[in-house]
């Protein structure tokens, strides 16, 4: 038998999770196609084609076509932008932080931690979850996800606006297609930025080699990619990282973590990105030890979503909300203060 995980869902990258398998020992070279006939029920070779022609078939994360062949130890995934258990979804009785609500929207203060929508197997405790016990009859986006106008990913905390009715979600909708919505986000980033202010254009599309990352495409591979703009701006130099506000143009997934780590300054502890890693600093061990003690502090991505702006739908009255930075971060950002300002950074020390 081989293992076997179903209905598995990769949440931030839209695509989700049908089969998994690992290829067991003894298997002599077979086309990948050709193997997975033997273990999805009620599908078809054709099928299968088709996936692996849509980038739906991993090996070992990276996308294969159909002719590839498997060996022993290979870790399949098949992959399709749309999700398996998305008619059961049931209500929970989850505290939502509502920052306004009336009857058109719902404006809530995600805590880092919570899914926006059902993923990695999790089909419980989201905040969809939350917002169909509370709501009937929301209205669905164009992914079919009730009330959803827009996200933010699970270990971001922030602004979310929900849409109530049919003619919210269309209006907040064109809001954030046509660019007249107001994001902003605080993050921690490795490095010292020279710049005090500057933008980062460079189309994002998903990782050729590694899917659950997303990655800049530029030149004679911009097409790869959708447009993507942030604008960033230095909010507070801490030595060996920076506080930087960073305000959206697009809405792209992982935007702000990829631009970021596009002009070398990868978000402060985020593991997808490589943020995990002592990026920059000295090679001693104290600073190895005080390192480690803020990734402590702060466990995610060091990104909040602070600012939120837009036009109601039905009043067109502009709107603006802001949720103050979680402890977390303000935690990690006190811990910087101190050490670049009683530590004077090595200058004869050789740096990272």
């Amino acid at each position: 038998m081989q293992d076997y995980t179903p209905e598995n869902f990769d949440e931030e990258s839209e695509m989700y999770e049908h089969f998994a398998f690992t290829v067991k020992e003894g298997q002599k070279p077979l086309r990948v196609d050709k193997y997975l006939m033997n273990f999805i029920e009620n599908t078809t070779r054709n099928k299968i084609q088709d996936a692996a022609k849509d980038g739906g078939i991993f090996v070992n994360d990276i996308a294969v076509k159909s002719n590839y062949k498997v060996k022993p130890g290979d870790n399949i995934r098949v992959m399709f932008a749309h999700p398996t258990y998305e008619n059961l979804l049931v209500g929970e009785d989850i505290d939502l932080d509502v920052v306004y609500e009336d009857d058109d929207v719902l404006v809530v203060n995600k805590p880092a931690g919570m899914v926006v929508h059902p993923g990695h197997g999790n089909y419980s405790g989201t905040l969809i979850n939350a917002l169909i016990y509370r709501f009937d009859n929301l209205p669905n986006n164009s992914s079919d996800r009730p009330g959803l106008v827009h996200r933010i990913d699970k270990d971001t905390s922030g602004l979310l606006v929900v849409a109530k009715t049919e003619e919210a979600m269309t209006h907040l909708a064109a809001q954030f297609a046509e660019k007249t919505s107001e994001r902003e986000y605080v993050a921690i980033v490795w490095g010292n930025i020279e710049e005090e202010e500057g933008t980062v254009e460079g189309n994002i599309g998903r990782h050729p080699k590694n899917r659950l990352q997303n990655t800049v495409f530029l030149d004679e591979e911009a097409d790869k990619g959708k447009p993507a703009v942030t604008h960033y701006k230095v909010l507070e130099r801490l030595g060996y990282v920076t506080v930087v506000s960073c305000k959206l143009e697009t809405g792209r997934t992982h935007q702000i973590r990829v631009h970021m780590k596009h002009i070398g300054h990868t978000l402060f502890n985020d593991e997808r990105y490589g943020g995990e890693k002592i990026l920059k600093g000295t090679t001693f061990t104290k600073y190895k030890q005080f390192v480690e003690n803020c990734f402590k502090v702060l466990s995610r991505q060091a990104l909040h979503a602070k600012t939120l702006g837009f036009e109601h739908p039905r009043t067109g009255e502009f709107l603006r909300f802001e949720a103050p930075v979680p402890q977390d971060m303000v935690d990690c950002m006190e811990k910087w203060r101190v050490y670049a300002k009683h530590q004077s950074l090595e200058t004869g020390s050789e740096e990272v």
